[in-house]
């Protein structure tokens, strides 16, 4: 298995390293920036006198802008190319985000968030689409799961910045530093060559005269975009209810340190990393609608141990054993997604029915918190995180997959057969 892997990850051109570098760093900064907030959303609150309830739409703001950003981004990509886009994408995100450090009051900070969300809705799409349009087929489901953990990269990177930076500069400081990662991810994403599957796309739809909206309208591809923005919401529900509230879980439901609480977060994003990168490789192997399914119903009967263990190294234990699993199904979703995605309208594709899921999840974390504030934690947990975890199964079992259909080549705007979960 681990030789396998391994073979996996060798065979990549410069070019091909590099995009996948700056997709995996671009979602690493989203990411990282997302869980500032999660993470000193608190602390936020305290300095402006705004209660919790009210923090979390901190987050919320953000999600709901992303559809917008993914939209306006990825239309760019699929008239112009890749690049560009992605470019000034960055440059955006960038800017907004390092802005946040110097918000005077709460509703500035909530309109930079909200800006910074339309930036951000843009980086997923784009990244994801560019990055799997250069892999080689036979290795999509493996660099699918390792670029999808950039997500926890990012959680990881937040949270030992927040041991860091946090005690010396407090919140403002790490919105500060989010900007070193962002000009890192902006240089790579420079060097990158334009997406050769792309190019020959645009070469045919200039030929043929066929216009992006009416491949979106196209019967199939509606109605494939409609069940995909559903399942998006599923997993975007799936991921943020096990991961946006659980810090605090631990500091307020169950008295742990601040320190303490980041130590379980660090154990648990290493077992989403882990969790990503072998389950987005074996869906290679086993199909990616089987990976899902299987990962989601083996997290079932851990819920119990994620959310009410009784002592500090249990509960690590149940959040590092459920983002294992939980992580391992998002693995295979930029492979997944992308392969879904017609080859004229993937910039807009996989981007905007990721983030439209993203909004309709949004208000996830204020009825967590809601149901804390009057049930407790562990109900909240359990009572969000169940359900959706058979309705993730249920919905990618109802659905189809295009594991190793070509790029490029049209193929992909074709009713693509289901295959047996």
């Amino acid at each position: 298995m681990a030789m396998a892997l391994i073979e996996q990850a060798r065979g990549l051109n410069r070019d091909q390293r590099n995009a996948f570098l700056a997709a995996f760093l671009g979602w690493t900064m989203d990411a990282f920036d997302y869980f500032i907030v999660v993470l000193v959303y608190a602390d936020i609150g305290k300095e402006f006198g705004v209660p919790l309830t009210q923090m979390a739409f901190l987050t919320t703001v953000t999600l709901a802008m992303r559809p917008l950003g993914a939209f306006l981004f990825g239309r760019w990509a699929d008239a112009s190319g890749r690049k560009r886009p992605l470019m000034v994408d960055v440059a955006f995100y960038s800017a907004v985000g390092f802005a946040c450090a110097f918000a005077p009051t709460y509703t500035v900070l909530l309109v930079l968030r909200l800006l910074y969300g339309i930036g951000m809705g843009g980086e997923w799409g784009l990244g994801a689409a560019l990055a799997m349009e250069k892999m080689p087929v036979g290795k999509r489901g493996f660099f699918s799961g390792v670029l999808q953990q950039g997500y926890a990269a990012g959680y990881l990177l937040a949270a030992v910045v927040y041991l860091v930076v946090n005690p010396i500069w407090g919140w403002r400081g790490m919105f500060a530093f989010s900007l070193v990662p962002a000009l890192v991810s902006f240089f790579i994403r420079a060097r990158v060559h334009e997406s050769e599957a792309w190019e020959r796309t645009h070469e045919r739809l200039t030929r043929t005269r066929t216009s992006l909206r009416s491949v979106f309208l196209d019967p199939p591809v509606l109605r494939r975009f409609l069940y995909l923005v559903l399942l998006m919401t599923a997993f975007n529900w799936m991921s943020h209810g096990t991961q946006d509230i659980y810090p605090t879980f631990l500091k307020d439901g169950k008295g742990f340190t601040g320190t303490e609480a980041i130590v379980v977060a660090i154990v648990y994003n290493l077992g989403a990393i882990l969790g990503g990168t072998l389950l987005g490789g074996l869906s290679e192997r086993f199909g990616r609608r089987r990976t899902i399914i299987a990962a989601v119903l083996v997290g079932l009967p851990i819920v119990p141990l994620f959310a009410f263990a009784p002592t500090l190294a249990t509960l690590a234990l149940g959040a590092f054993l459920m983002q294992f699993l939980i992580q391992g199904a998002w693995g295979v979703i930029p492979a997944h997604l992308t392969e879904l995605s017609p080859d004229e309208i993937r910039g807009f594709f996989p981007g905007v029915t990721y983030q439209l899921g993203n909004l309709l999840a949004a208000f996830n974390l204020p009825i967590q918190q809601a149901l804390a504030h009057s049930h407790g934690y562990p109900f909240a947990l359990a009572v969000t995180v169940t359900p959706v975890l058979l309705v993730v199964a249920a919905l990618t079992a109802l659905g189809h997959e295009a594991r190793g259909i070509p790029f490029g080549t049209g193929q992909a705007t074709a009713p693509i057969p289901a295959s047996p979960a």
